[in-house]
């Protein structure tokens, strides 16, 4: 019998350390590390996740936007956070709340440059980013002439770093675009230093990137997935351990005959006697629809069970009907040994997608 009687979303403060120094034994001992925290920290905890990293003296935080960033500087949040997709609206934002901006493009650049004069900023740190082939957001390679003339007119910014952001570093078949990448990043960041008085450090691994092209480490590498527990990769899955276990309890189980139907639109017909168990999570907290009629699955008793008829915004029945379990058991959705990534799957999607769609209505408990 479990002994909560609610969906948890459980997370293991012990597996980030491992995961931390995992990724930091694969680095020279200057070489820095970022850790992303954006969505929520991947659907853990973000105020939670961070604290506990800055304990362990990682050097840098990033977050996607503006207001994530906010709320860690409330939660006591010390380190530099680099903010990776800014808008102009939320610029006084971030001087005030000392967050510092990717500069993306000559219109972001631009107007960050308007907001630092007239908020009477010396030297306030900025981070320049480069497209080198994601082709998402950056400056384009040859356009470095032209950040150049605009950070000669100020004195009221300073590039703290150059970066850019690998497209496909985990796939072996894209090793030649991953390596021109890295190439190309060099080439822009190398002429925009030779301009400038003084040497902004350069960054551009991911996680995948760390593990796959330690030759392109530079001053300090970004690491989101790998935190929280996955390497990209079968032969490095195994090096991490996923920091979050989402587990649930049997609300009810039903008795159905052959012919009887089960959830919206009779999505699911019994063809024989089944026994079916309902379970209190649903697609508001995480679990797409596209892993119902059989789709995907839940662990009982160290036994899958089949998310049978269609999901349901707060709940979704699983059938049980060779699994010896009764109401109040625990149920385990995903967890170190039946990964996120192995259940992403039979949806046809990533960990990524999986793990940050756990609703914030999950409670979140920690093992310290």
């Amino acid at each position: 019998m479990s002994s909560f009687r609610e969906t948890v979303l459980e997370i293991d403060l012990n597996a980030v350390t491992h995961n931390f120094k995992v990724l930091k034994s694969k680095l020279q001992p200057e070489t820095k590390i970022l850790a992303v925290v954006k969505a929520f920290a991947y659907g853990s905890d973000a105020q939670v996740i961070a604290k506990h990293l800055q304990g362990l003296e990682i050097d840098y935080f990033a977050v996607a936007y503006v207001k994530e960033g906010i709320a860690l500087r409330e939660a006591g949040i010390t380190k530099p956070i680099l903010v990776l997709h800014c808008q102009p609206i939320n610029f006084p934002l971030i001087i005030e709340h000392c967050l510092e901006p990717s500069l993306y493009s000559e219109r972001i650049l631009k107007e960050f440059i308007t907001i630092a004069d007239q908020k009477k900023q010396t030297d306030y740190p900025v981070h320049i980013k480069f497209n080198t082939g994601l082709n998402r957001l950056g400056f384009a390679v040859g356009t470095v002439n032209l950040i150049s003339s605009y950070l000669k007119q100020t004195t009221s910014i300073r590039v703290a770093s150059i970066f850019s952001h690998l497209a496909a570093s985990e796939d072996d078949n894209e090793k030649p675009f991953t390596l021109k990448q890295i190439e190309d990043f060099k080439i822009a960041s190398t002429n925009l230093r030779s301009l400038l008085d003084y040497k902004p450090f350069l960054h551009l691994c991911n996680t995948s990137g760390i593990l796959n092209f330690p030759q392109a480490h530079f001053d300090m590498v970004r690491s989101g997935i790998g935190i929280y527990g996955f390497g990209n990769d079968n032969k490095f899955n195994s090096w991490f351990q996923p920091i979050s276990t989402l587990k649930t309890c049997i609300s009810q189980i039903h008795y159905l005959k052959a012919g009887d139907s089960l959830g919206y639109n009779r999505a699911y017909i019994a063809n024989k006697e089944t026994v079916t168990a309902t379970l209190p999570i649903g697609h508001a907290d995480g679990i797409h629809r596209s892993l119902g009629k059989g789709k995907g699955y839940v662990m009982i008793n160290n036994k899958r069970a089949a998310i049978i008829g269609n999901v349901c915004m707060d709940m979704i029945m699983v059938d049980v009907t060779d699994i010896d379990c009764a109401e109040g058991d625990e149920v385990i959705i995903f967890d170190k040994t039946n990964s996120a990534n192995l259940l992403a799957e039979k949806a046809e999607s990533i960990s990524y997608e999986l793990i940050t769609s756990i609703s914030q209505r999950v409670k979140r408990t920690f093992i310290r």
